[in-house]
């Protein structure tokens, strides 16, 4: 049995961060949530989608982040308590949706999303601190700092968000979501509520300004409950040399620091879990204690700059402060926290000397290491069919002549940025922002621009957002070719399904929006390839660059090589004919191994042959195509 739907008050149990937050939703009665993909974020609606049927609940991956918040919206318009998830460029996503729904408030039922940031950016193309937007939409946000927390924190959220009628923000980040710790689990409810929309009510920002009135009279009573939140909490002396202020997973490194530095009797830690809007007096209370504060968060100096807003209004009363933290340049403003960062600003504030390791060993392992630790280049899978398109698309531009160029997208394909991909793409921002750039380059030609333009984003992609800039450009007249990497599945967050797989999140049977009926229906000329067929993908690429205007489109359909291989067997045994490889000496400068660079391909230095590691290869067989010396030999399995 799973042991998120365990109904053991008291057990103790080893949770993930997503799965705690999983957890907390359950034991607040959550009936429906919805999400998009998204790391490091999607395992909580994974989590819950595993046991939606034998819990009752509803559960869905949506089309992108927006929907999904307004999906679990008309549940809270109807009296379910809903939950949406999504990573920090999602809330971006959603954000029209929210600088709304704050001013309509919700329902009867409570509503809470949860937004995990991706501090260092492990699995994003940018790093953001989504906790602006409790700011500027004045809404509350809470902030876990613990693995219990997470739990915590997301089941009373609820409760928060029907006491004030509002939606309430629940921030995590990578170190929370994705690591383990223990969690005390709490009852389950049996209660289920019967959805009803009361036809007497309204969900309009009408009035704005008054809703606006109303949000900050709502936050005022926030405040309020926030100043006695178990929450926030303190530890350290009464009178501190220096306070540390910090939320989520700077807590833990703050309490590393002090104790590395043995400093427990000089050095305060006020962990605030209650981030937005601040509990000021329990600030007040704290701060008056002390004239050095420094400030421990991930990534913006969020909770830095809000204190000293407050710290201004309270100096005739209470005195002044020395800061430190990000603006002081002690604790970086980007990238993730981690205990070496906190200890050493910690150190140095304190003026305590403070060296982990003995002069020079940092140089004395890199060269005791350098030659243990392999080469690990980031790459595609092997028999990932993104390779393929890309070597068809780099040979069909190489061809043309022109100086042609690929807008990219977010997903596995992002790689094609560096050497896994061949350089091809030249431009990578937002989900669907390749297409709508390409719409935009498809304009040039009336300022002397003669450059084919192809952009690329995968079926995910696609149905996410993709679709509005497609119609722009075809109702715009936009000259470019759209290839939509299709491999079935939203692979890069973890294999979840969509719009175009014909399975929900819970597995039920769903029907298959087509990609190919829906670009037909826009009017444009459709073409289909299998990548693995590189000669045919080759030539189609290069027939739609060179036809006459308009927008074009290519989906380059092959199942991602890890859903398949639970699928079948590989479809060849692939081996390197020793006799016909030349090595150095074939002219390709080692094409196989040091261009195509699939993993299943290895040099062996000490024949001075390529060769295929069978622990690795799935069979895929385009390499055989692509070596000049045809020594890469397939044979059907």
């Amino acid at each position: 049995m799973s042991v998120i739907k365990k109904n053991a008050p008291g057990s103790n149990e080893l949770l993930m961060g997503n799965e705690a937050i999983a957890r907390g939703a359950l034991e607040a009665g959550v009936q429906f949530a919805a999400a998009y993909p998204g790391n490091p974020s999607s395992e909580i609606i994974g989590t819950l989608s595993q046991v939606a049927k034998d819990m009752g609940i509803y559960v869905e991956w949506s089309v992108n982040e927006k929907v999904a918040l307004e999906a679990a919206a008309s549940a809270s318009f109807s009296g379910l308590r809903a939950l949406s998830a999504m990573k920090q460029n999602g809330v971006n996503v959603a954000s029209d949706f929210i600088f709304n729904l704050n001013l309509s408030g919700v329902g009867s039922g409570g509503l809470v999303l949860v937004a995990a940031d991706d501090p260092a950016a492990l699995s994003s193309t940018n790093e953001e601190d989504s906790r602006f937007i409790s700011k500027v939409g004045d809404l509350p946000l809470l902030e876990p700092a613990t693995f219990q927390e997470a739990k915590d924190m997301t089941k009373w959220a609820f409760d928060l968000s029907e006491a004030i009628n509002s939606l309430v923000i629940v921030r995590s980040v990578s170190r929370i979501s994705h690591a383990r710790g223990n969690v005390i689990l709490g009852e389950l409810p049996q209660e289920k509520k019967t959805a009803r929309y009361d036809t007497s009510k309204i969900f309009i920002p009408v009035a704005a300004p008054l809703r606006h009135l109303a949000l900050h009279l709502k936050l005022a009573k926030v405040r309020e409950m926030y100043e006695s939140s178990p929450f926030n909490w303190y530890v350290g002396p009464e009178k501190p040399e220096l306070l540390m202020i910090t939320s989520g997973s700077g807590w833990f490194y703050s309490l590393e620091a002090v104790k590395t530095l043995q400093l427990k009797d000089q050095v305060g830690i006020l962990k605030i879990g209650t981030t937005w809007p601040l509990p000021s007096k329990l600030l007040a209370k704290h701060m008056a204690n002390t004239k050095r504060l420094l400030f421990v968060e991930e990534v913006d100096p969020f909770l830095e700059n809000n204190v000293k807003e407050l710290a201004a209004e309270w100096s005739p009363e209470i005195g002044s402060w020395t800061f430190y933290g990000k603006s002081s340049g002690h604790v970086h403003p980007f990238g993730e926290i981690n205990p070496d960062l906190i200890i050493n600003a910690l150190a140095k504030v304190m003026s305590k000397p403070y060296s982990p390791r003995e002069a020079g060993y940092g140089g004395k392992a890199l060269e005791m290491t350098k030659s243990l630790v392999p080469n690990r280049d980031l790459g595609f899978c092997p028999g990932c069919p993104h390779r393929a398109t890309f070597w068809a698309i780099k040979g069909a531009l190489k061809l043309d002549g022109r100086g042609g160029f690929v807008a990219g997208d977010i997903g596995c394909y992002s790689l094609g940025l560096g050497p896994a991909g061949f350089f091809q793409l030249k431009t990578m921002h937002a989900m669907g922002s390749g297409t709508g750039l390409a719409t935009g380059f498809g304009q040039l030609h009336k300022f002397g621009f003669n450059q084919p333009v192809l952009s690329v984003c995968g079926d995910s992609t696609f149905f996410h957002a993709a679709i509005p800039a497609l119609i722009n450009g075809v109702y715009n007249q936009s000259d470019f070719v759209m290839v939509v990497l299709d491999n079935s599945a939203t692979a890069m967050t973890g294999f979840q399904p969509h719009a175009g797989t014909g399975e929900t999140a819970t597995g039920s049977p769903a029907p298959v929006v087509d990609i190919e009926k829906l670009c037909k229906a826009l009017g444009v000329r459709v073409e289909t390839c299998d990548p693995f067929d590189l000669q045919d993908t080759t030539e189609k690429i290069l027939d739609l660059i060179n036809d006459e205007g308009g927008v074009r489109v290519l989906i380059s359909r092959r199942q991602c090589a890890l859903v398949k291989a639970k699928e079948e067997k590989a479809p060849y045994k692939v081996h390197v004919d020793e006799e016909k490889c030349l090595g150095e000496s074939c002219g390709c400068a080692r094409l196989c191994t040091r261009v195509f660079k699939c993993p299943g391909l290895i040099w062996n230095k000490e024949k001075g042959k390529s060769q295929v590691d069978e622990a690795i290869c799935n069979g895929c067989g385009v390499c055989a195509d692509i070596c000049p010396s045809s020594a890469i030999i397939r044979k059907e399995n």
